[in-house]
């Protein structure tokens, strides 16, 4: 693969298909924010902002980040055409070299893995995600965490697990509470509609509003 900078991919990536996603939430993100009161928003990697749109409609503000231009022009004339413009703003970062001021309520990353990540790079900037996360805030993550069954020669790309994700969050038991930490197969058929299955891997998050000494893990499995 030709190197190129995170912009340099994911411009090209967007404005070589008039529509990349459906336009619709990431199935993650509405399991797990579907129960939380509405208030500021982080949405990390927003693509055309599908993730965005559907936290708006619900009374969030967010403020959606993304490296492409493309990308965010085109969650803007989503969201004006929603009528939730107001409700939305954009910002344009590489979050390996800038990453957005302030602390939400919500910090979600959803599938946030490149191809041209440097090593360490997407831990860095959840790490980053997490100190975003304002007291009695949630950090929500999903990933892939496997190929798709049918695929024979995957990308070289690191999918990580929820172990390893907490592992390099490093958080402080004392200030966060884990509430969900699962795998998810789904099906996930080929380019030729061959059959396959892929896991996915959701990791929420909870911050106190005050530091406690207990910490509690709804499923621990994964750890061991």
């Amino acid at each position: 693969m030709t190197e190129s900078t995170a912009e340099e991919y994911w411009e090209q990536f967007y404005r070589e298909r008039d529509k990349v996603w459906t336009g619709n939430p990431n199935p993650l993100l509405v399991r797990e924010a579907a129960d939380l009161a509405p208030g500021t928003a982080l949405d990390l990697g927003c693509g055309e902002g599908g993730d965005a749109l559907w936290l708006a409609e619900r009374g969030w503000r967010v403020l959606a980040v993304d490296v492409s231009e493309v990308a965010l022009r085109r969650g803007a004339v989503h969201a004006a055409d929603a009528g939730v413009a107001n409700r939305i703003t954009w910002e344009r970062h590489d979050l390996s070299r800038t990453f957005p001021e302030g602390t939400f309520d919500l910090v979600t990353a959803q599938f946030l893995h490149s191809p041209v990540a440097a090593d360490g790079e997407r831990d860095k900037i959840l790490r980053r995600a997490a100190d975003a996360v304002a007291p009695g805030g949630t950090l929500l993550l999903g990933a892939h965490s496997t190929f798709p069954t049918w695929m024979t020669h995957p990308p070289q790309i690191h999918l990580p697990t929820n172990a390893s994700q907490l592992e390099a969050l490093a958080l402080d038991p004392t200030e966060w509470t884990i509430i969900t930490a699962d795998l998810i197969d789904h099906d996930h058929p080929g380019p030729e509609a061959q059959p396959g299955t892929r896991t996915d891997s959701v990791l929420r998050v909870h911050r106190r509003p005050w530091g406690l000494s207990s910490f509690r893990c709804k499923s621990v499995s994964f750890l061991g």
